[in-house]
């Protein structure tokens, strides 16, 4: 299968590279899907979703190049790469778009009301403007969330048992990731977790990976005691980069996505978004099996992994209390 790889760096910098015997549009022999990924196509984060929406469809049915075609896309942070992704999709008049995370699926959604939308990983889809209500979202869109807002403070929680002497919090933000209310009410949460704990809590901002230095640099003269990593695609796509910096400034830091604990980070709360991505597919199969987007509900997840790193704890002079211990889903030794 011929394919076209919009390839977005991230940072703000984008390149479009034609891939190798690409000349015509994919025939329309079987049915076409669109994938839209945030970061660049070799991303660890990105192979790995990809691979489970792939295997997402093998299990319904649908295998790549013999009874469906994939054209995919991938954006940086910025709308301007965002938006000729999607007018380069919409234009293909695929039969299905998959939206890798809230501001794909806002970005599709702008262009197109008539082409199905499979988003995976929304923070807060009636909060987004994305569909009427999550059991009958309406319109073209549906998908699975991750649950946004009502996390923030359960990792607040678990952060301070794990540094229960520290008094001064940081949450690293991505500014306008998703719609005004999901980051007010994301702020709001968080901010009234803070002040019934009796601790500070102070928001720094990163808009893209070249803010990271200046935002951690920021965290240190403020004398942060601990940081908090707000939810974002391109936090998640760069986990490796905030793993580092984290490290660097011997700053404990609670992790959207278990990647990075896996990476050497110290504590991480959240869904499973690769099983987001793989259950995102599922939606795929039904809607080109005849069902409408409308009317599929949105997904929530309904377990939530703990994962501690016992190495970086020690390294950070760190001890892992066993009420985290006993709930811990995985802890990487």
């Amino acid at each position: 299968m011929n394919r076209r790889h919009f390839i977005a760096m991230l940072g703000g910098v984008t390149v479009a590279w034609p891939a190798v015997g690409r000349a015509q549009p994919t025939p329309r022999t079987m049915p076409l899907v669109a994938a839209l990924w945030s970061g660049e196509p070799t991303a660890p984060i990105t192979v790995s979703l990809r691979e489970a929406f792939l295997q997402g469809l093998r299990e319904e049915g649908y295998i790549e190049g013999q009874n469906v075609a994939i054209e995919e896309r991938y954006y940086s942070g910025d709308s301007e790469t965002l938006e000729k992704a999607v007018n380069e999709l919409v234009g293909l008049r695929v039969d299905v778009i998959m939206a890798g995370g809230t501001p794909a699926a806002i970005a599709v959604k702008r262009a197109t009301s008539s082409i199905p939308i499979v988003a995976m990983g929304m923070a807060d889809p009636m909060a987004d403007g994305l569909v009427a209500s999550l059991s009958q979202p309406g319109g073209n869109v549906t998908g699975n969330s991750f649950i946004g807002p009502e996390l923030s403070s359960k990792r607040l929680q678990l952060l301070r048992e794990v540094v229960p002497g520290v008094t001064r919090f940081a949450g690293l933000q991505h500014p306008g990731v998703y719609g005004d209310r999901t980051m007010e009410n994301m702020l709001m949460e968080i901010q009234k977790s803070a002040k019934e704990s009796g601790v500070e809590f102070q928001v720094f901002d990163a808009t893209g990976p070249n803010d990271f230095d200046a935002a951690f640099e920021e965290m240190v003269n403020a004398r942060e005691g601990a940081l908090m990593i707000f939810p974002s695609p391109m936090f998640y796509v760069n986990y490796q980069q905030l793993v580092g910096l984290a490290a660097l400034h011997r700053l404990p830091t609670m992790y959207v996505f278990t990647e990075a604990v896996q990476a050497g980070g110290l504590i991480s709360y959240g869904a499973d978004i690769p099983d987001l991505a793989r259950r995102g597919a599922k939606y795929v199969a039904k809607i080109l099996k005849g069902t409408k987007p409308g009317e599929l509900p949105i997904e929530e997840p309904t377990k939530f992994h703990l994962m501690v790193n016992l190495k970086t704890a020690k390294a950070l002079g760190l001890t892992i209390p066993q009420s985290i211990l006993a709930r811990a889903d995985e802890v990487i030794d």
